[in-house]
């Protein structure tokens, strides 16, 4: 796959929203600048001067949709954003601050043509204060941002997109001369512990850093506690010692607050603390900065979990990126925060923030709605060996903890994810042992400084399934948590082996508290299977798959946690899988559309009664049989179902689904669940839209669309519904001849390919195939016919990665050798594909569609003839229509 790097520049325009009074009565001033930003790309490096820019609105990527086109790779490089600042003249008085809340990956921004700061790293703030302003309506503003790949800067690779772009909020901010801030980490400068909290009182620690541009001599700093009512309950003060320098560090007395109402996820319960500079001598208000905190106190046991507050809870729920279907990561904040209610609605009370720290508001969530969160910095698959690196990654762990510090929703602060994954040095034993310890000594180095910036939370490193080679490393015994990200059952072994995995690494580290950090199948919501596999991408064998998982770690106390892999779809452009470019591991679409997923786990951990039926996204069916499975997810005792106006069996909820067998009819199908808990009545309704496919044309049958070699169905983007194919026989429909194609050695499906197919949108259609194929046989009376042949050549492509993302162990790289195939087609012994070439006429795994109409004059029907050349025949997929 190629990489192409670019680079891009913003510019602005901006009229100041505050009038002189009010900016003169205000302390502090945050205004957003989001709005009419000048854009252009830099391919070429011709410079922003040179560029054709158009006009957007920030957040802003410039990879929102070519990450999901037909060609591999994605723009990496500069982009350029430019915006003129009109600015009140009463604000020459004051510190004037950009405030980024993240740009990836490095930033230089520019004032008047002078650098006036930068960053490093795509997913944490940044301040860049503004000077040698002008103030006559020209100020210009130019911000050059560039994703490339920095082998200095993490992520170096991933399974997730390296989106460009200024793609969280920008503010200014206009400050007096004097005023809190942390300017070295993009924080305001106040942090907030709260310590020996117990059910009879709490401390309050308040310490930060004060800029002194005003040089003045006596400050006092106050912090007030209210409330969730507004009700003053506590004061602290401190007042400087004639201290003239131009930072201040500064830290209260403690505050003791009596019968704390404490703040978990059932009772999310917010304090706030306003914390204010004044002028000790003239008593003026220099700064004010208001914050919220919740008292709370925890731990984790390596036997018996986490508990907070003194009760025992297991922490359930997902990971989260941060990406949203065809937006990026550009994505507002509302929408960030309807993830967080999702998942409350689902019954969890833990994100983990992955992989790296993301948006303001989805904290300020978890705050207000009672979930707790572990943070990370991406440190992901590998790292470079260099002091740039480490430094770094160590400045972004910083940056993280200084940023997040404030928030009661935080419980663990993380700093990798599967680093073994990309392993360096494999057939250098010796080489590779440096390379191990280098991650060791990073990992010992990060994890010292995250427990001395914050002393309250705990630590952990997530990694993949070799638990051996992360013990040997010795990355078992340095965080305070150790995370495991297990997928038995989807990449490899079976959904059984997961409980007994789990045994096996608490046993082996009895004393180190865990979380299951990742698990999840990849669920395609178009993709449907009577009889599940793993790795078929089905809806059925997800349910499976989680029913699985959700047992076994209800059953372990010792399993502080749990974390779904992942609360919805996200892009990840280097990805083939039936959905190119994206990993359909979440519980929601990339749209976020919920799938049954999704209503398993509302049905196991929601504390309000609960009843759905499980359409999903599956509300268009067909097959030859009109008895179809209607499942509803419930917590209730028992369901009665009601199709079409009547009323079925009251059939018991077990493992938190019931089950019908159900006559559907050719149509729409009305489908009701209700159930009766304690004399209340709750109900779910849905409507199914069935397409009953007779075995012949002979009995009705007018179309048919058929997968070669699949086990599954699939609905295309027209809503067209793929039945598998059937082997033939009399007076029926089906393939004669012919081998299922399977991958060799693949470890992964066990039938059918997961390349991305060019040019199309429905890529099931044409990645499974037979081999081989002699004939297909469709009984089909007198008339005419409309025969579509779907083609794709799966094998080739030179060197292929088979298990690019296998968390249980890599298999090396192997060459696929595409085959010499060449072949005719014939359909009622009249020759329609002459000297078919997939491999040499088209590519390898592109799609091909021939259309051809037949008159069907007797009574054999329609006949297709495979007679090879070279090789051996395929066909992926075939549509009969009768015209």
């Amino acid at each position: 796959m190629k990489t192409n790097l670019f680079v891009f520049l913003f510019f602005v325009s901006f009229t100041p929203l505050f009038s002189q009074q009010k900016v003169e009565k205000e302390p502090r001033i945050l205004i957003s600048v989001n709005k009419e930003w000048q854009f252009a790309k830099d391919p070429i490096a011709k410079g922003s001067a040179q560029l054709k820019y158009a006009t957007v609105n920030i957040p802003h990527t410039w990879n929102a949709f070519d990450v999901l086109d037909d060609v591999p790779g994605y723009y990496r490089g500069v982009g350029y954003y430019k915006k003129k600042l009109t600015l009140a003249a009463s604000w020459k008085n004051k510190q004037i601050y950009l405030d980024f809340g993240a740009a990836n990956q490095e930033t230089t921004v520019l004032i008047n043509g002078k650098v006036a700061g930068g960053h490093k790293g795509g997913y944490t703030g940044f301040l860049v204060p503004l000077n040698n302003l002008k103030f006559d309506g020209n100020d210009e503003l130019i911000v050059k941002v560039d994703n490339s790949h920095d082998e200095n800067i993490p992520p170096l690779t991933g399974d997730f997109t390296f989106f460009g772009g200024i793609y969280r909020n920008v503010n200014l901010i206009a400050v007096n001369k004097t005023h809190f801030v942390d300017e070295q980490y993009g924080s305001n400068g106040v942090y907030i512990a709260t310590t020996n909290v117990n059910d009879a009182e709490a401390t309050v620690n308040v310490k930060g850093r004060i800029k002194n541009l005003a040089y003045k001599k006596l400050l006092t700093v106050t912090s007030d506690i209210l409330d969730a009512r507004g009700k003053h309950i506590a004061h602290s003060k401190w007042t400087n010692n004639a201290n003239t320098s131009q930072q201040i560090d500064f830290e209260l007395p403690p505050i003791t607050v009596k019968r704390p109402n404490l703040w978990s996820p059932e009772n999310p319960y917010l304090y706030q603390v306003i914390t204010k500079v004044t002028d000790a001598q003239t008593g003026e208000l220099l700064d004010e900065v208001k914050t919220n905190i919740g008292f709370r106190y925890f731990n984790f046991d390596a036997e018996k979990g986490f508990f907070l507050n003194g009760k025992s809870v297991k922490l359930i729920g997902a990971s989260r990126h941060q990406d949203f279907a065809k937006m990026g990561n550009a994505v507002p904040a509302e929408l960030q925060v309807k993830d967080v209610e999702l998942l409350k609605q689902m019954g969890g009370n833990f994100l983990r923030v992955a992989h790296y720290p993301q948006d303001q508001a989805v904290l300020n969530a978890c705050d207000k709605l009672g979930i707790l969160t572990s943070v990370e910095i991406p440190v992901v698959n590998e790292i470079t060996e260099n002091q740039a690196f480490y430094d770094n990654c160590k400045h972004m762990q910083l940056e993280m903890i200084k940023q997040n510090f404030n928030h009661p929703s935080v419980i663990i602060w993380a700093y990798m994810n599967e680093v073994l994954l990309k392993m360096h040095f494999g057939k250098e034993p010796e080489r590779k042992k440096i390379y191990l310890k280098n991650i060791e000594n990073l990992a010992q180095q990060l994890e010292d400084l995250t427990r001395e910036a914050d002393p309250t939370r705990y630590t952990m490193i997530a990694n993949h399934g070799d638990v051996a080679g992360y013990t040997n490393a010795g990355l078992t015994k340095i965080p305070m948590i150790v995370g495991w990200n297990l997928y038995q059952g989807w990449y490899g072994g079976k959904i059984e082996d997961f409980g007994l995995g789990l045994d096996k690494i608490h046993a082996a580290m009895p004393n180190k508290p865990m979380i299951v950090t990742e698990y999840g199948a990849d669920v395609d919501p178009r993709i449907h299977a009577d009889n599940p596999i793993r790795f078929d991408k089905s809806l059925a064998y997800g349910i499976k798959y989680h029913q699985g998982y959700i047992k076994d770690i209800l059953k372990r106390p010792f399993v502080a946690g749990a974390a779904a892999w992942n609360l919805s779809d996200f892009n990840s452009e280097t990805r083939a899988e039936t959905m190119p470019s994206i990993n359909n591991k979440g519980l929601l679409t990339l749209d976020r559309k919920p799938k049954n997923t999704y209503f398993l786990y509302v049905a196991n951990f929601s504390k309000n009664p609960y009843l759905k039926i499980g359409d999903g996204s599956w509300k268009i069916r067909s097959a030859t049989t009109s008895i179809q499975n209607i499942a509803v997810f419930s917590n209730l005792d028992s369901v009665t179902l009601v199709v079409n106006g009547k009323r079925l069996s009251k059939n018991p909820v077990v493992d938190h689904i019931a089950n019908w067998q159900v006559e559907l009819n050719t149509g729409k199908n009305k489908i009701e669940a209700i159930a009766n808990q304690n004399g209340r009545i709750f109900n779910d309704q849905s409507e199914i839209n069935f397409i009953l496919q007779p075995q012949s044309f002979y009995k009705g049958l007018s179309s048919l669309n058929l997968l070669m070699g699949s086990q599954r169905q699939f609905i295309d983007d027209k809503n067209l519904v793929w039945l598998p194919n059937e082997i033939y026989e009399k007076a029926g429909w089906g393939s004669i001849g012919g081998e299922v194609f399977k991958i060799k050695n693949s470890g992964r499906q066990q039938y059918g390919s997961d390349k991305d197919i060019r040019g199309t949108q429905n890529d099931p259609i044409y990645q499974t195939q037979l081999v081989g194929i002699n004939a297909y046989q469709i009984s089909a009376p007198k008339g005419k016919y409309e025969v579509t042949l779907h083609f794709a050549e799966l094998m080739g492509n030179g060197i292929q990665t088979v298990l690019p993302y296998n968390l249980d162990s890599l298999v090396a790289e192997g060459k696929e050798v595409p085959p010499q195939r060449i072949f005719d087609v014939y359909l009622n012994d009249k020759p329609i594909i002459k000297g078919l070439n997939l491999a040499a006429k088209y590519g390898v795994a592109r799609s091909v569609k021939m259309k051809f109409e037949c008159i069907v004059s007797d009574d054999k029907g329609l006949r297709l003839t495979f007679k090879a050349i070279a090789g051996q025949p395929v066909l992926n997929a075939l549509q009969v229509r009768k015209l």
